[in-house]
């Protein structure tokens, strides 16, 4: 099973966002992705997109 490690929501989406790992806000939808991306490659982790307005990084 993989571990959730950060979250990423867009500033519209702050508020259905809380728990134990790092959460990231993020101007919009692209500066998001950006964002994603990078933690991606720096945490080894893989990035998923709920298609809500979050993306959640996730060691497996």
């Amino acid at each position: 099973m993989g571990q959730i490690m950060a979250v990423v929501a867009t500033e519209a989406n702050r508020q259905t966002v809380a728990g134990g790992a790092p959460i990231f806000i993020a101007d919009d939808a692209n500066h998001q992705q950006q964002v994603a991306f990078k933690l991606e490659k720096i945490l080894d982790a893989a990035a998923h997109d709920l298609e809500n307005g979050i993306v959640i990084l996730v060691k497996h």
